[in-house]
């Protein structure tokens, strides 16, 4: 029986069996498993896109990672992971849109911020990577955006260019990433990709 005067829980559990603290994240709680089985769950623009399935955080991963290699060709492995596992605190915290985020203020971005560090000490990446990185992953996520917005979500292309921008790199593979897949599908792809990259970076390291 639980204690009226108990402090209220702030950690998941996961299928993993994992106890994550959503305010003080360790990473020795975070597996790839949970967050790709997560993030293939969580709908991107509130589930307002079209077609029989949802198109999830973890599809939306993929692309943007895609999308950073087709800015910069040259760009490591490691980077690359930074890349995919950008928005990977949703796979506890959801995916809020924009507007909404606006809305709460700093506490969701910080709770943000804590989980998206371990996630990356987690996976032997920097904590907090450097700022030519970070514009560069916020460039491929707004073309991601770009094209979500014009192909799925019902945006005008005059619109969705005055929201996100005119996107800057283009993929020869955007209509195979952009269709929306069941989320056993896209987990499986999120957890390819991520291993296929982690195998690149031990190969650099080696």
């Amino acid at each position: 029986m639980t204690s009226r005067n108990a402090p209220p829980r702030a950690w998941q559990r996961m299928l993993s069996g994992r106890r994550l603290d959503l305010l003080d994240p360790s990473p020795l709680d975070i597996e790839i498993e949970d967050i790709a089985h997560g993030l293939a769950r969580v709908a991107r623009w509130n589930g307002q896109t079209r077609g029989p399935h949802i198109f999830s955080v973890a599809q939306h991963s993929v692309l943007v990672e895609h999308l950073a290699i087709a800015l910069d060709p040259e760009l490591p492995p490691t980077a690359r992971l930074v890349a995919l596992l950008h928005d990977a605190p949703e796979y506890v915290i959801g995916d809020i849109i924009s507007p909404f985020k606006t809305v709460i203020g700093d506490a969701y971005k910080d709770v943000e911020s804590r989980l998206l560090s371990a996630i990356h000490l987690r996976f032997s990446l920097p904590a907090k990577p450097g700022p030519a990185l970070v514009k560069l992953i916020k460039t491929a996520d707004r073309a991601a955006a770009f094209m979500e917005a014009t192909h799925l979500a019902g945006f005008a292309y005059a619109e969705a260019e005055r929201f996100f921008g005119r996107p800057e790199a283009s993929i020869r593979e955007l209509e195979s990433l952009i269709a929306p897949m069941p989320s056993d599908k896209a987990e499986d792809l999120f957890i390819m990709r991520f291993r296929a990259i982690e195998a690149e970076a031990r190969g650099d390291a080696n």
